[in-house]
């Protein structure tokens, strides 16, 4: 054991100023959970396939849909996502986060308009399209402020807002198509596709109460406005001294980068230890698609009208769903925040989806067609909602957006985010042939691959993933500057927290009596 200073670690009440900023801004990505489940749902109601479909007889719904046209409407969302989180770097080196923002709100409004007056299919692809491309910015930029504003201690939570939302659009989402479910007219997807004007309408005005990324102020040569950015932030929260030790450690962290390498661009994230940075954070967010989480998103209320169950049925259970899925990301920002470091949590949710997506499988094997089979496919899609949003859905952008440095963040994350978006519009692309009566017709059987693929997932956790939690971000660069292993991340002793300190001591002599706390440590 050895006393070392470092930045207080208050409650999470005592940051709740800068919780409620984050949470404005984490709010962007409620038009994610909000569109999935407008856009699952309406697949499977009868007002949207009178217009957009065609007479079915054999399909409990009376109307079936064009394979084509199933594709489409959720993979032009995720191309229109893929294209602007790749040029998000780019974007956000000239503008910052809270202008991409903005743009992202008024795209929004736009793409709502066109699928919400349309009846032409053609028109709804470009609206998707558009949709996508806001869509995309929310999520990168959204992300990478709260990362970059929460303190160390509380990142996993504030970050994991991006989950909470997406829970609660996904909530919204299910409650109004299941209220307009039965209507036979426009107005049943209409009012659905509505409420993707809560996003915009919130955001653009929170947006005028929330400051500026303090770090990215301070790459820019403003840092007059970083500090003030930061003091709002923090609040009242930290004691002036240790407010002044981490206000130094980002500035020395900042510098030493600027002083290290001169150049900020795309090719950087795949030079020196960026490489590893980079293909972690790649990997960290691909793991979202390996989950098999778009696959259920995307398609639970479909897969369960096709594979027996009524309409009114599949649309209840889907609500059931999306709110295990939002008590999942709570016990899930309670295990990153008191029991469990970032790695463990990502190899449980590993574990428990693998089974749940194996169980489905086998249920379809052993018993198809039987109540059991239904039941089982039931049970086992609530649990892997639950599971999914506990760990890996909680856990994976907390991760993702630390394991980069800050003068590339923007280019990382968006270029990881653009990766996650390019394999969900595959999965989304090619999961109706799996599924669709029209092609392979198989079912429940296609867990079998997202087990597979969950598996992977634990393997890649398991070796590659390095602890960070209670981390500052300047402290990870150091980590990864120094090439520390994966075993021994979680220990090793850096030293940017004692330089700075020096710093706030040789200012404000009694300083580090004040910041000192006891805790184990690995020397380098």
């Amino acid at each position: 054991m050895a006393a070392v200073a470092k930045i207080p670690e208050t409650s999470l009440w005592a940051n709740r100023k800068c919780l409620l900023i984050c949470a404005i801004v984490a709010i962007a990505n409620m038009q994610y959970g909000l569109d999935s489940a407008a856009i699952g749902s309406l697949q499977a109601m009868p007002g949207f396939l009178a217009v957009f479909g065609y007479k079915d007889p054999s399909q409990a719904t009376g109307y079936a849909i064009e394979g084509t046209f199933q594709r489409l409407i959720g993979s032009l969302l995720t191309l229109g996502a893929f294209l602007s989180s790749l040029v998000a770097g780019a974007f956000a080196h000239f503008f910052g986060r809270k202008t991409a923002l903005w743009l992202a709100c008024v795209l929004n409004a736009i793409a709502c308009i066109i699928q919400i007056s349309t009846t032409d299919k053609v028109a709804v692809y470009i609206g998707r399209l558009i949709l996508g491309l806001a869509n995309g910015f929310l999520v990168t930029f959204s992300n990478i402020y709260t990362a970059e504003a929460s303190p160390a201690h509380l990142r996993a939570v504030m970050v994991a807002l991006f989950s909470e939302w997406v829970n609660i659009g996904s909530i919204v989402g299910a409650a109004v198509t299941n209220v307009t479910k039965n209507r036979l007219d426009k107005a049943s997807y209409q009012i659905p596709l509505g409420t993707l004007f809560i996003v915009p309408t919130f955001l653009a005005v929170g947006l005028f109460f929330v400051p500026e990324s303090p770090r990215y102020l301070l790459y820019k040569g403003k840092p007059e406005a970083a500090r003030e950015s930061l003091k709002k932030l923090r609040g009242d929260s930290l004691s002036p001294e240790g407010f002044e030790l981490e206000w130094v450690e980002i500035v020395k962290g900042i510098e030493e980068e600027k002083h290290t390498v001169k150049t900020i661009g795309p090719l950087d994230m795949f030079k020196g230890t960026e490489l590893r940075r980079t293909l972690l954070c790649y990997g960290v967010i691909a793991t979202q698609t390996g989950a098999g989480s778009w696959f259920i998103i995307s398609y639970s209320t479909y897969f369960l009208i096709v594979s027996g169950l009524s309409v009114d049925d599949a649309f209840g259970f889907s609500v059931m769903n999306t709110c295990l899925g939002f008590i999942g990301v709570n016990v899930g920002m309670y295990l990153m925040r008191h029991v469990m470091g970032r790695r463990t949590v990502l190899m449980t949710g590993a574990v428990t989806q693998g089974c749940a997506m194996l169980g489905m499988a086998v249920s379809a094997t052993v018993a198809p067609g039987t109540i059991s089979a239904r039941n089982c496919l039931i049970a086992f899609t609530a649990l892997y909602q639950f599971s999914y949003n506990a760990f890996v859905g909680d856990a994976t952008y907390p991760t993702a957006t630390e394991m980069v440095s800050t003068r590339l963040r923007s280019w990382s994350v968006g270029s990881a985010i653009s990766l996650g978006y390019f394999l969900a519009w595959l999965t989304g692309f090619c999961s109706p042939y799996f599924i669709n009566p029209e092609d392979l017709n198989w079912g429940a059987k296609y867990a079998y691959v997202w087990a597979a693929s969950n598996l992977a997932c634990f393997v890649f956790f398991f070796l590659c993933i390095p602890e960070t939690k209670g981390r500052t971000l300047e402290e990870i660069d150091e980590l990864f500057a120094n090439r520390v292993s994966v075993r021994k991340f979680k220990s090793f002793k850096t030293s940017i927290v004692a330089e700075a300190l020096k710093d706030v001591e040789s200012r404000s002599p009694g300083a580090e009596k004040k910041l000192t706390t006891t805790e184990h440590i690995d020397e380098a």
